[in-house]
């Protein structure tokens, strides 16, 4: 097991959705979490079959590992206004095309929600090499990774990332009761998405989770969650 320390000034971790606003779970993800490892372990997760119209996840070579996520501190849900650039699809807003002289002409303004102020711990129960892998890269002596770590957005970059243990006031998720509500724990319940299938989105994995009352230095046997590809 291994027990990784995040912490960060701004983070994103973005549902599924389009429009003018575009909202953040209110944690870490575990499908992040899992990304973030793997980038720290060096070990590569995308996959261009060069036909697919996105990069694809290489889902029969990664490997499988059980996570918990806890914090002692909920950051902050903020939003920012920015302008949305894009191209249009066909023939819609060709009139701005030619006064841009090639540049993006479809500009709308949006709504982002991002995190402030993540500290964020992620226990890991991975396979043997790829923990060994992590100690030695989060420690500095090896320097095998695909890219730069950031927090879901390439402009979201951590402060710290150290293994370090949790301290006993840590708080953990855990997936949420069928039979439990969330009157009055609106702000301490958020989905997660647990695996993401990039070529077809209904086969992406996430569910609610509520974040414990009570704080201990390791996680419940509920805080812990498979993601596998």
């Amino acid at each position: 097991m291994i027990s990784v320390y995040v912490e960060a000034p701004f983070a994103a971790f973005r549902t599924f959705v389009t429009g003018y606003f575009r909202p953040t779970a209110g944690f870490m993800t575990y499908s992040a979490a899992y990304g973030l490892l793997m980038n720290l372990a060096g070990i590569e997760m995308r996959h261009d079959d060069g036909t697919s119209v996105m990069t694809l996840i290489k889902a029969d070579t990664l490997p499988a590992c059980r996570i918990a996520l806890g914090t002692t501190t909920l950051p902050q849900v903020q939003s920012v206004y920015q302008q949305l650039h894009n191209y249009p699809v066909g023939s819609s807003g060709k009139d701005g095309a030619e006064r841009t002289k090639g540049g993006k002409y479809n500009i709308v303004p949006v709504r982002r929600e991002l995190l402030c102020g993540l500290q964020a711990w992620i226990q890991a129960e991975c396979p043997e090499e790829v923990e060994t892998a992590l100690k030695e890269n989060i420690s500095g002596k090896s320097k095998e990774r695909y890219g730069l770590p950031f927090l879901g957005d390439n402009n979201f970059l951590p402060n710290r990332i150290e293994c370090e243990k949790p301290p006993g006031e840590t708080r953990w998720w855990r997936r949420l009761a069928p039979e439990e509500t969330n009157e009055g724990l609106r702000r301490e319940v958020t989905r997660l998405t647990i695996s993401i299938d990039r070529a077809d989105m209904t086969r992406s994995r996430s569910d609610l989770f509520l974040l414990e009352e009570r704080a201990s230095d390791a996680p419940p046997a509920e805080a812990w969650v498979e993601v596998a590809y």
